[in-house]
C-alpha cells in the first residue's frame, strides 16, 4: 500500500516518527496530546509512534500531570539525557579539538589542544584527532551516551558528498580522504563504522548560527544571510531560504580568495590580491607590527593570536587599531559583491570576527554602505543588518557536533542501525 506521491506507508511512519522526535527536542517536555496538536497528528495517531521512540530509549517520561479532561493523567515527555550522541571536531591551522552533544543540545564532553598543523601531513594529525576522539567516547560511555555520527570541520575545500579534503592553503593539503584516517581504532568494539561526514568550517559555522544562533536575548537569525568567519585564514557561508548553499561542487563560500586589490601580493591559493591578504590573522598581525608565526614572545594555542590583537586594541595601540580598521576595509569591499549578487537580510561576523567586531565593523559597514547598491535602491543608505555571533569561534565545532546529532533527529530509526558508509 503507497500514499500519494509514491511514498509506503513505511516512508510517512518514518518521517512522524522523526517529526515526534525533533518537536519534543525542541519544546519539551510535553504531553502527548500537545505533541499530536503541533505535528497535526490526532492523539491516537501519535501513540504508537511515541511508545517506539521510548522502547528504543530515545524519549522518557518525566511525570504524569492532569489531562484537562476525562481520561486518565498523561505522562510528560522528554528526550532522554541517554542514548546517541553528537560528535564533532575540528582541524584548525593551530588546534584540534572535540565535542559531543547529547539529545537536549548540551555540550556533555569537550576537549582541545594545541597542535602545529600548519603543512603536517594528514596522517599524524589525524592520529593526534583520534587520541582526542578517544578520550571523548570513553567519557560519554561512563555516561551512558554512544556516538551517533562524526563531523569533521576542516578549514579548506570539501568534494561535495565526499570525506576528500580537496585543497586546504593554510594546513597544506590536496586530495587528503579523511575516512581512513579516521577509521574507528579510537572506537573499540563498533563492528560498523561511524558515520563520518567531513565538511568546510565556514559551513558548519553558519548552520551552527542557523540551528543555535538565537537565545540570550538576541533574535533568530533569519533565514537568508552571508556567514563570514577568520582565523588563520577567511572563510564564508550563505544560507537562503533556511538552507546552506554548497553549490554544485560543495566549494561556495570561499570569500578569503575573492580578491580585492588584483594587483596585491600572491595568495597561497595562486591569485594575488586576495581577502585573505588584507584580514587572515597573519596579514593582521603584520600589519599590528607583530610578527605572525615564529616569535618566541608569541602567544601559542587555540585564539592565542587573536585575543592578543584584541588586548591591544583595547589598549589603544594605534599600529593595531590601523590593521583591524584597514581588515574591516578589505572585508566589505569583498562583502559587498556578495550582498548586491545575494541581497540577503543580514551578514553576521563570526569566529575571530566575533572578538575583534568593535574595530572591524566602522570600516565594514562603511564600505557596505557605499557599495551596496540594493540598499541605495530602496532608500535605506545602508547595506543587509549585519551582527555578531554568540557563538563566536565555537561555531564551526559546535555545528559540526549538532550536525552529527541531525542524523538521528531526521530519521530516529535509521539511527538505531549501525551504517557503513560515510555520509555528506
Amino acid at each position: 500500500m503507497t500514499a500519494s506521491g509514491g511514498d509506503t506507508q513505511h516512508d510517512i511512519r518514518r518521517r512522524n516518527v522523526a517529526r515526534v522526535l525533533r518537536t519534543v527536542a525542541a519544546g519539551g517536555p510535553l504531553s502527548r496530546p500537545a505533541v499530536a496538536a503541533r505535528i497535526g497528528l490526532t492523539r491516537a495517531g501519535v501513540a504508537p509512534l511515541v511508545e517506539e521512540l521510548l522502547r528504543a530509549g530515545l524519549l522518557v517520561e518525566t511525570g504524569r500531570t492532569a489531562t484537562g479532561g476525562r481520561g486518565r493523567p498523561g505522562g510528560q515527555l522528554a528526550v532522554s539525557d541517554r542514548g546517541p550522541a553528537g560528535l564533532g571536531a575540528e582541524i584548525g591551522v593551530d588546534h584540534l579539538a572535540v565535542c559531543a552533544v547529547d539529545l537536549r543540545g548540551r555540550v556533555r564532553a569537550r576537549v582541545a589542544a594545541g597542535a602545529a598543523n600548519r603543512h603536517s601531513a594528514p596522517g599524524p594529525v589525524l592520529r593526534r584527532l583520534s587520541t582526542l576522539l578517544a578520550e571523548v567516547t570513553a567519557g560519554l560511555a561512563a555516561e551512558g551516551l554512544r556516538p551517533a555520527g562524526l563531523t569533521v570541520a576542516v578549514p579548506g575545500l570539501v568534494a561535495r558528498g565526499s570525506t576528500t579534503v580537496v585543497h586546504a592553503p593554510n594546513l597544506g593539503w590536496r586530495a587528503a580522504d579523511l575516512a581512513p584516517g579516521l577509521a574507528g581504532a579510537w572506537l573499540p568494539g563498533r563492528e560498523a563504522a561511524l558515520p563520518l561526514t567531513v565538511e568546510n568550517e565556514a559551513h558548519l559555522g553558519a548552520l551552527a548560527e542557523l540551528w543555535l544562533g538565537g537565545g540570550e536575548g538576541r533574535p533568530v537569525p533569519p533565514p537568508d544571510f552571508v556567514h563570514v568567519s577568520a582565523e588563520t585564514g577567511i572563510g564564508a557561508a550563505v544560507v537562503v531560504d533556511g538552507q546552506l548553499l554548497r553549490g554544485a561542487r560543495g566549494f561556495a563560500g570561499e570569500l578569503g580568495h575573492v580578491p580585492v586589490y588584483p594587483d596585491g601580493p600572491v595568495c597561497d591559493c595562486g591569485g594575488r590580491g586576495c581577502l585573505e591578504q588584507y584580514a587572515g590573522e597573519r596579514a593582521v598581525l603584520r600589519a599590528g607590527g607583530l610578527a605572525p608565526e615564529g616569535a618566541d614572545d608569541m602567544p601559542a594555542g587555540p585564539g592565542a593570536r587573536i585575543g592578543l590583537l584584541a588586548r591591544r586594541a583595547a589598549d589603544g595601540d594605534a599600529a593595531t587599531v590601523g590593521a583591524l580598521r584597514e581588515a574591516g576595509t578589505a572585508l566589505g569591499i569583498a562583502l559587498a559583491g556578495a550582498v548586491n549578487l545575494l541581497d540577503p537580510r543580514a551578514v553576521v561576523l563570526g569566529g575571530a570576527l566575533a572578538e575583534l567586531a568593535p574595530w572591524v565593523l566602522p570600516s565594514l559597514e562603511r564600505e557596505l554602505t557605499r557599495r551596496t547598491a540594493v540598499a541605495a535602491a530602496d532608500g535605506r543608505g545602508g547595506g543587509p543588518l549585519v551582527t555578531v555571533s554568540r557563538l563566536g569561534a565555537d561555531g564551526p565545532l559546535l555545528g559540526a557536533a549538532h550536525a552529527a546529532l541531525r542524523t538521528v533527529l531526521d530519521d530516529p530509526l535509521n539511527s538505531l542501525t549501525p551504517a557503513h558508509s560515510p555520509r555528506n
